[in-house]
């Protein structure tokens, strides 16, 4: 059975808010934003991630600048779906460091990738050498992003 979620008030959200943007502000000036001191800030940080609302601290960075600007989603279509299939699937998925993003989806089809490349060729050798090997993998149909008009934390 799954657990209860976490109850959270105003300035648990803000605090998620703001670290969310903006992940390596200071725990003084946090406070001070939220409208609390330091100690109580810090106190419902280390809650928050206790609680695993707070999974990880990042930088942001820029696929573009990083070159890597192809964006591609890629429906994955398994010739099996029984769960000992679905498992080598996922845990596969986890070792393709283009694929950012790996939804199992309710449709008609049972994954949607989110990959990122240098260019269309590397997508290519991408889609062909390692996305297509994956295990059960039967088919694929690619989408390629043209612009990207949303992206970034919640």
């Amino acid at each position: 059975m799954p657990s209860a979620l976490p109850e959270l008030d105003r300035f648990d959200h803000a605090i998620l808010r703001i670290l969310s943007a903006e992940g390596r502000i200071s725990a003084v000036e946090l406070a001070r934003r939220i409208g609390l001191s330091k100690s109580p800030t810090q106190a419902r940080m280390k809650r928050l991630e206790d609680l695993g609302v707070i999974t990880a601290y990042r930088a942001g960075l820029d696929p573009i600048k990083m070159g890597l600007a192809h964006v591609a989603f890629v429906e994955v279509k398994l010739a099996d779906t029984r769960e000992a299939a679905l498992q080598a699937f996922n845990r596969a998925v986890q070792t393709v460091p283009e694929i950012e993003q790996c939804h199992m989806i309710a449709s008609r089809f049972d994954y949607l990738l989110k990959v990122r490349t240098a260019d269309i060729q590397a997508y290519r050798r991408v889609l062909g050498e390692r996305i297509s090997a994956l295990p059960h993998v039967t088919s694929t149909s690619t989408y390629v992003a043209m612009e990207s008009v949303k992206e970034g934390p919640i």
